[in-house]
Formats: structure tokens, sequence, C-alpha cells
């Protein structure tokens, strides 16, 4: 009897793992993105310097920003990297917990496989184990409102202590509160609030001390000719996303003159559309231009003429945000500008930032836009500056939003790791040693903390465990001690 030869549909060169090795293979990936992140966590965490291919440098302790520079190629690290970002973008701080947490439990279901147990009763419980977690997280959290000025300034200085604005937390913490209170609305009983409200912007020079808050909108701009005016009061604001410019041709042409006169025909009907694209933007009455791709040196100069301010080359989501808080349409024809397409802001001013000039865009029609400008001493420093006040800025309306918070310090953690232990002695089956995984998984924040602060972790989570074990919540570790506190009496709050 011929045996059939086995048919392939895959390439030639396709590598194909399956069953135990695979596993193996996605574990110890995910675990490796997770190690690589972990010496960051806490206040104590060490930064990272990245080099990128063309040999730029990026310092930070960040987890997303870290993992996003990290050229990644295997499947199952690209999984937890999407972790990162999904925090990212959902809470706004917190990756490096979520990718530690992420690779904690891999390792802890690696070691349930060993011992015989199958990947869908691990699932299983892990799934009850979450469902349980968020339930025990309702009970313990502490309500907020936006009235606990205290707490939630806390929440703030939390989110920046370990990372290079640590010194300037306080100063930070007040702008970062003072814009989330200006973009905030009520809705009934609950809170809404728009990050994409607060622009942050940064600057090189000067102190973090100079960061300030500012009403309206703060453009990385400068006017695009100096005889334009510097500053327009009671502004009438025009947004066009398309160029003020001779468009080039769809296709390959050629355009043949034969003698002087025709060329002369041929630059004098160019400009005259090119004053036909500024006459109907003076028409209109707009004495604020903003484009996002070129203006033709002929318009600036016409623009000039007439006393409009304008900048060029502004980018897609800084127009979105101009037309949100000023209340222009933005316009793709020139041609049909009209009054009502027209937004409103008191001030438009260029004013000089460093060595550099930026446009201010204050007293808009929607007072809930509001720009941050970040200021530091180096490019390196202040970049670290705006990733911090961006994690705040998201702990802060997460915090609002929801109308609850838990303490920090590793306590949380701990809590629910005895909560969940507890939980999984009610449960019969395989799924119980899947719920003791994931407890025990928990336990790896606050043995990080202890571990990026020099201490040793084992008489850490004892003490941490034992401290618990009398009800005491919110025990938490103080990393500059080594001792068990209590987080929140200490501030440590998210």
């Amino acid at each position: 009897m011929n045996q059939l030869q086995p048919i392939f549909i895959l390439p030639e060169d396709t590598k194909r793992t399956q069953g135990r090795e695979a596993q193996r293979n996605n574990i110890m990936a995910a675990k490796a993105v997770a190690e690589t992140v972990r010496t960051t966590l806490g206040p104590k965490g060490m930064d990272k310097m990245i080099v990128d291919s063309i040999g730029d440098i990026t310092i930070t302790n960040d987890g997303v920003t870290i993992l996003e520079q990290m050229k990644i190629e295997h499947p199952a690290a690209k999984m937890i990297v999407e972790i990162a970002k999904t925090q990212e973008k959902e809470i706004g701080d917190g990756t490096t917990t979520a990718v530690v947490l992420a690779g904690e439990f891999l390792k802890n279901a690696e070691e349930l496989i060993d011992k015989g147990i199958h990947p869908a009763v691990i699932a299983r419980g892990f799934r009850l184990a979450s469902i349980k977690a968020n339930e025990i997280l309702e009970e313990m959290a502490e309500k907020i409102t936006e009235k606990d000025e205290k707490l939630l300034m806390q929440i703030a200085e939390t989110a920046m202590t370990g990372k290079g604005s640590e010194t300037s937390k306080l100063v930070l913490s007040r702008v970062v509160l003072d814009a989330i209170r200006k973009v905030m609305e009520k809705s009934g009983d609950s809170i809404l609030i728009d990050k994409s409200n607060i622009k942050v912007e940064k600057k090189n020079g000067g102190s973090i001390e100079d960061t300030r808050l500012i009403e309206g909108i703060v453009l990385d701009k400068e006017r695009v000719h100096v005889q334009m005016p510097k500053k327009i009061q009671k502004a009438r604001i025009l947004l066009i996303d398309s160029a003020l410019e001779i468009k080039d041709t769809q296709t390959k042409a050629k355009i043949k003159i034969r003698n002087p006169s025709e060329l002369q025909t041929f630059l004098d009907q160019e400009e005259k559309i090119l004053r036909d694209m500024a006459d109907k933007i003076v028409e209109s009455g707009a004495n604020v231009v903003f484009c996002q791709k070129g203006i033709d040196d002929i318009v600036q100069h016409f623009l000039a003429k007439n006393k409009i301010f304008a900048a060029r080359r502004v980018s897609e989501k800084d127009m979105a945000s101009l037309s949100r808080s000023t209340g222009a349409s933005i316009v793709s024809n020139v041609a049909s500008i009209s009054t009502k397409e027209l937004g409103e802001a008191k001030l438009v001013e260029e004013m000089k930032v460093g060595d550099d000039e930026m446009t201010f865009i204050s007293g808009c029609k929607n007072p809930k836009s509001v720009t941050i400008l970040v200021k530091g001493s180096t490019e390196h420093v202040v970049d670290e500056v705006k990733r911090a006040v961006e994690d705040a800025i998201g702990d802060l309306s997460t915090a609002l939003v929801d109308g609850k918070i838990v303490a920090g310090a590793g306590s949380c953690e701990i809590e629910l790791s005895r909560q969940l232990r507890k939980f999984s002695e009610s449960l019969n089956g395989r799924e119980q040693f899947a719920v003791e995984a994931f407890a025990k998984s928990m336990e790896i924040i606050p043995k990080t903390l202890a571990e990026n602060a020099g201490i040793d972790p084992i008489d850490t989570l004892t003490d941490l465990r034992s401290a618990h074990d009398k009800k005491q919540k919110w025990a938490g570790i103080d990393v500059f001690t080594g001792k068990v506190m209590d987080a929140w009496k200490r501030g440590v709050s998210h």
C-alpha cells in the first residue's frame, strides 16, 4: 500500500512551530518584553536609553515609548506591545504595569501547563479571576470628586514620581489639574472629559517650572511674511486644508512658449490665479489664515498688504483643534469661502518662546480648549516632561470620570492577591490552580518595586502580606526606607 506524501501549502522558507514548542516560544518572547520594561517601574525605576537606526536618542522610563522604539518582530511579543498601546490609548498611563502583569500571567501559566493543566482550563480560570478582581477593586476603591483638590493633586504627583519631571511635580501637577478643570463638563452626576481639548506643546529653553497653562491654542508656527501683523485682536479665523499655490497638473504636460510676450502672458495668468485666491480670502472678512499646506509667495504678499496674519503647514491635528476651539469650518475650496466658515478668537499673536516664534490663539469661542506649554533645558528633558504631563492628564481624567481611585505602592495588588486566594478556595476543579496563579501574578508589582529600589523582595512581600492579613487595606512599600507604610495616608494614589 502506497503511503501518501504530505502536501505543504506554505511558502518554501516558512518556519512552522506547533504544540508545546510554539507555546514555549510565545511565552518566552512575551516574558522577554516584560523583563525589558520591568526595571523602569516605580519611583526607583531606571531610565532606558534607546538609539534608533539613524542615531536619534530617546531617554525615558515610559513603558509604551520604550516598546514603540524597539524593533520587535516576534508575533507574540508584538501582542504584548499592543497591550501597552491599548492601555496608553484608553487611560494614558500604567503601560509598564500592564506589560509586567501580562508577562507574569504567562510565566505562571507556563508552570501550570508543565503540571499538565490544559491551556483552555487556565484561560477559563484567568477569566474567572479577572471578573472577581474587578468586583474586588470596585469594593476597595475610594470615591473621589472634582472638589477633592488634595487627592487630585496627589494623583498627578504620583503619576510624575520616578520620571525626569519629579523635581517640579508640584508645579506641573497644579498646571495639569487647572487644565483638566477648564475642559471638564458635567452631565447630571457624571463627569465628561475630552482629553483632545488639552494640547501639550513642548519647547526647549528655560526650566521645567516655566511650564504654563494657556487658555487657548498654541501652534509651533510663525507668520509666513515679515510684513504681516504680529498681533490681531478680534480675530476672524479661516482654516484651509488645500494649498494656496498653483497646483501641478495630474498628468505630464509641456507648455511651449515661442516668444517673450507669450511667457509674460503665462506669468500674468499665473499671478491672476494667485491674486484671485488672496482676493477671495480678503472678501470673506478673515484677518487670520491657517493653511494645512503651502502658501505661494505672491499670495503671502497680497495677504500681508491687506494686514492678514497667515501661517502654513499646520498639522491636521492642530487644524481639528482650531476648528473645535474657534468654531471655524475647515475649507477645502478657496472659491467657496464665505463668512459662515470663519471662526472667532479675541487674540491671535506671534510671540518669541526660547529661540523660536510661536502663535498663540486665546479668548476662543469654545473656552474648553487649552494648551500646556511644556518647557525644559534640553530636548531630552522636555520630551520626558511632556510624557509625564500626558500621563498625569490621563490619570486625572480617568479618576474623575470613574469617580473612584485606589492607593499605590503595591498595596492594591497585594490586597487583590489576598482576596483572590480566598476566592480560589471556594472553587472546585482545576480552575482553582489558575485563579491561584492569577493571584500570585499580582504580587509581581510590589516585588518589582522592591527589586528596583534595592530592597529584598521576599522580606517585603512577607511584611506586606502580614499587614494585609491584619486588615491594613492600603499597606504598601516605602521604596525609600524599605518599610511598610499606609499608602493612602502618604498620598500615593492612582
